[in-house]
């Protein structure tokens, strides 16, 4: 008989990533993450497209690359690295043969990509001497979250020889190169840098070409996200913005000359985004982006429309726009040959698995967490929408309690996602999960300000604590009214990031709720401009002006300024090398509360970035989820 699920289950939920479609379709790699005592270990899978058919195997081995003529796979790895060793390597094999190590890297390696001619490989990675007694800091931001500290180093192209292993490092100077693309013939590599000190978004284009010693400058002040060439380096064509409406701007698929020119932007047509901002804290940590991809005639490109995550594709030549792959589900990464899409793909009760689509059918080649799931199952989301209050559509999902029974009622737990630009959807929350097997209803929906919807929905700079509030509140009424089953004196709100942003603000405007359970938030926008990676661009941005010409809004703004008002017993949580919302924005508010006499708690976890809740070891990630759970059950049963 199934049972229902359990904290200590989240050890068994495997992770897909990488699917990676060999250049004539014949195989497909992708890796898969397992937790194995208390850390993650990714294995590098090799397969028959067709059937899942298993070719061969390496451990400890990650991002694979395809060279072109499809005879070698490149990875990642730290397998020989010694023990504390910092860095990490590229290692090349063929599929008859065994691996053999390119190079070492002490600054990590990210986005390797083979050059055209199949000789070399280009990575990112970084530059610079950790200093020992004193850290001299004179450039902003000076640490970035899951990273660390970084004033001290930047992110460089690099290109190593295969055969020899000799490594080059082709750029310099105090900014860093965010991504690159080499081209398919010749020696040219396209690269974006970000250079603008007090705004890091804002990007500039580049093309090198080695053979001539040429680098030109071909476009500046757009924030490019990833990189590609037209399969005859006509073109190059970019996921990312022009910026015009700052942060909340949609990431949409352009073409440039690499010449240079006024570039065109392809996608934009359809008002939604590209960037993959959906909740999922099943998601391994050595997962890739889903980047566009150029297959023949068409770039294939991922799109976030509501609470799904799909694929479609753009004819560059006249601009023709086509579904490929869309549904009740999420596509995580994917990988284009000859029109077939191998790509991973996840629902609210359904983990990370792979799949193949060739013509319109879709094969699934992996049953990763099938055991899991068969012994304790996950429960799928009621989906609802509803009209606010000003006549916009507002999307949610509501999770019943395990073993719900009718005539019976229930506490609810209403979360909050962050971002504000992110959303929640069609993908698994092991979260969301544990609380409805502990017998709460969750409910989640995409208020103002998420990802998913038109640029005017997802655009509330200057507004926060304004209509995304009154979309919460309203969700809340909606929900009590349309699931009369919950016990409205039994509810609680909680949320992460913006999410706790929220869950402030709205202890600070109301009392209706139980108990609330605050994590990794921010209460005070002039200390989070002075201490967060991206403070002083994020807050002018989202607010408007900084704390000296916009003192006004910086302070209304801050749920730290009514924390009188603050009646709800909170619970705050905070990892402690979280540089997104750092710690004080957590304890300033614990302070308050504490003051005033309102009941609180605040739990400081030694170890974590902001994303924590997903990438942190899993003896932390467990002991979260009982602190989270503990204090819920303390006040609501």
């Amino acid at each position: 008989m199934p049972r229902k699920l359990e904290i200590e289950d989240i050890d068994r939920f495997v992770m897909a990533s990488h699917p990676q479609l060999s250049p004539d379709g014949g195989s497909l790699a992708y890796v898969v993450t397992r937790a194995e005592g208390d850390v993650y270990v990714p294995t590098l899978y090799l397969v028959d497209p067709s059937d899942g058919s298993p070719k061969k195997y390496w451990e400890k081995a990650r991002n694979p690359v395809w060279s072109p003529d499809g005879s070698q796979l490149a990875f990642v790895s730290n397998r020989g690295l010694n023990e504390g060793e910092k860095g990490a390597e590229i290692w090349v094999t063929t599929l008859s043969g065994e691996p053999r190590l390119v190079c070492k890297a002490p600054g990590g390696i990210e986005l390797p990509a083979w050059s055209g001619d199949g000789g070399s490989i280009y990575f990112l990675s970084y530059v610079g001497e950790e200093p020992k007694d004193a850290r001299v800091i004179d450039h902003l931001p000076f640490w970035y979250d899951g990273v660390g500290w970084t004033h001290y180093r930047r992110k460089h192209l690099h290109i190593v020889d295969v055969v020899s292993g000799m490594v080059k490092q082709l750029t310099e100077g105090e900014s860093d190169v965010t991504c690159h693309a080499p081209s398919n013939k010749g020696k040219k590599v396209a690269y974006a840098i970000s250079e603008t000190e007090l705004a890091p978004r804002e990007t500039t284009l580049y093309v090198l070409d080695s053979e001539k010693g040429d680098c030109r400058k071909i476009l500046e002040k757009y924030s490019v996200a990833s990189l590609g060439w037209s399969p005859g380096d006509g073109l190059l064509y970019f996921s990312g913005s022009d910026l015009r409406r700052g942060y909340q701007t949609h990431t949409t698929v352009w073409v440039i000359p690499p010449i240079g020119g006024e570039p065109t932007d392809l996608t934009g047509r359809l008002d939604r985004g590209s960037g993959r901002v959906v909740y999922n804290d099943l998601r391994s940590q050595y997962a890739g982006s889903p980047n566009p991809i150029w297959d023949v005639d068409r770039i294939y490109f991922p799109l976030s429309d509501g609470g799904g995550y799909a694929i479609h594709s753009v004819r560059p030549e006249d601009g023709e726009i086509a579904k490929v792959i869309s549904g009740n589900f999420c596509v995580e990464e994917f990988s284009v040959r000859g029109g077939v899409v191998a790509y991973t793909r996840t629902g609210v009760a359904e983990p990370m698995e792979v799949y193949v689509r060739k013509g319109k059918r879709d094969t699934r080649l992996t049953h990763l967490c099938d055991a899991p799931l068969a012994e304790a199952p996950m429960i799928d989301a009621d989906h609802f929408m509803f009209e606010a209050s000003d006549g916009a559509n507002i999307e949610g999902w509501l999770i019943k309690p395990y073993g719900w029974r009718e005539g019976k009622s229930y506490p609810a737990i209403f979360d909050i996602h962050g971002g504000p630009r992110s959303k929640y959807g069609y993908a698994p929350m092991f979260e969301h999960q544990i609380y409805a097997a502990e017998g709460y209803a969750v409910v989640y929906a995409n208020i103002r300000g998420s990802d998913g919807y038109d640029l005017d929905f997802a655009d509330i700079r200057t507004r926060y604590g304004t209509r995304d509030y009154l979309d919460f509140m309203e969700m809340v009424d909606h929900a009590l009214g349309a699931y009369v089953w919950i016990d409205q004196t039994r509810i609680a709100v909680t949320g992460l990031s913006y999410g706790g942003f929220m869950t402030n603000w709205v202890i600070g405007h109301t009392d209706r709720f139980r108990c609330a359970l605050s994590q990794n938030s921010i209460c005070n926008w002039v200390s989070f401009f002075g201490t967060s990676d991206i403070g002083f661009h994020f807050g002018p941005d989202q607010l408007g002006g900084d704390p000296w010409s916009n003192p006004e809004t910086y302070t209304e703004k801050s749920p730290l300024n009514y924390a009188k008002s603050v009646k709800t017993p909170t619970m705050f949580i905070h990892s402690i090398n979280d540089n997104r919302c750092w710690i004080d924005q957590s304890i300033q508010m614990y302070t308050a509360l504490r003051y005033l006499g309102v009941e609180t708690k605040l739990i400081l976890y030694t170890e974590g970035s902001h994303t924590f809740r997903n990438l942190a070891r899993t003896t932390i990630r467990k002991r979260r989820l009982h602190d989270m759970v503990d204090w819920f059950n303390c006040h609501m049963k």
